[in-house]
């Protein structure tokens, strides 16, 4: 068994912060050590947390749409790894799921990237994946918007979730600028 396997097999026997979680722990990820783009997420939604496969949403739709990928493309762990800041479903807040758990990050992240050798774009979901990969301090459309700052090794992007809606109709550049470049990248490396 590979260390990679170990590691993974540790996570997803993890139970850390299970007293904050409304549905227990169910961690969700993806990794391969042959991987070489890495998704940075929040944490799994609902529905995520119920199947257990990461991005099996209509987030995950529009991610694998942006990214000009197949399903079978984009679950094959050693072309695409899959680490969201928190691994459990965290549970609901007023407007969306809560933040992920602050647990999480510290314990396994820096573990699991280091087992990553491979990975030559990480594609950084929503603010909390942000502040980690790029550093606290912008907004996410302003992270977005300087993106080239980061490209070719990082993407910033918005969350794709369905709530984002004002947010794509509000800063349609993104479509036309942004996800050309990130489909190009992408065939590269895959």
């Amino acid at each position: 068994m590979s260390h990679l396997s170990r590691l993974l097999e540790r996570v997803r026997a993890c139970d850390l912060c299970a007293v904050h979680l409304p549905m227990g722990p169910r961690p969700v990820l993806q990794a391969g050590v042959g991987a070489r783009i890495l998704i940075a997420g929040q944490a799994p939604g609902r529905r995520v947390h119920e199947s257990g496969v990461p991005f099996e949403d209509p987030s995950g739709d529009r991610l694998r749409e942006w990214m000009g990928v197949s399903a079978e493309e984009f679950y094959d762990a050693n072309r695409v790894a899959i680490l969201p800041m928190g691994f459990c479903y965290p549970g609901s807040g007023k407007s969306g799921d809560n933040p992920p758990r602050k647990e999480c990050a510290p314990e396994w992240r820096q573990q699991l990237l280091d087992a990553l050798p491979n990975i030559e774009l990480t594609i950084v979901l929503g603010k909390y994946a942000q502040a980690y990969h790029l550093g606290a301090g912008k907004s996410v459309t302003a992270a977005v918007e300087s993106w080239r700052a980061y490209w070719p090794t990082h993407l910033p992007l918005p969350h794709p979730s369905p709530r984002n809606q004002a947010w794509f109709k509000r800063n349609a550049w993104f479509e036309s600028e942004v996800l050309p470049s990130l489909r190009k990248r992408v065939r590269a490396l895959l």
